[in-house]
């Protein structure tokens, strides 16, 4: 499985070179994903080039789901076909991924994201 990860900003971002994501590559997607993503905090799949993905990839994804949101991370996902939403709607979990349309939409979202909390307020201290 080829991927091509890169950084824009704080956000890592892994463009998945293949046309595919089905049981015939979701271990080594699985694999090379994992090393990929370990203790990052901002994360975009990019899927443009993915045009089926099966249940097993739909597994493949929710495991970099649940990693990175186990590092109080997010997940986000750009450049889903036709094809591929029409099965993440059938299966529901367009409402489990945030999906954006563009690369360009998503590391928008990551930087407002960033932004509001920059904004914040800072935790209240202790007291002694």
């Amino acid at each position: 499985m080829k991927l091509r990860v890169e950084q824009s900003g704080n956000v890592t971002v892994i463009h998945v070179e293949s046309n595919h994501l089905d049981a015939g590559n979701t271990t080594q997607f699985r694999n090379a994903m994992s090393e990929a993503i370990a203790g990052r905090q901002a994360v975009l799949i990019d899927l443009t080039d993915v045009q089926f993905v099966d249940s097993s990839g739909l597994g493949a994804l929710l495991s970099c789901l649940r990693q990175i949101s186990a590092d109080g991370g997010r997940l986000r996902l750009c450049g889903i076909s036709r094809t591929v939403r029409s099965l993440f709607e059938l299966v529901r979990m367009h409402r489990v991924f945030e999906i954006h349309g563009s690369r360009e939409e998503a590391l928008a979202a990551f930087a407002s994201e960033r932004n509001d909390d920059e904004g914040a307020a800072p935790p209240p201290e202790e007291a002694p």
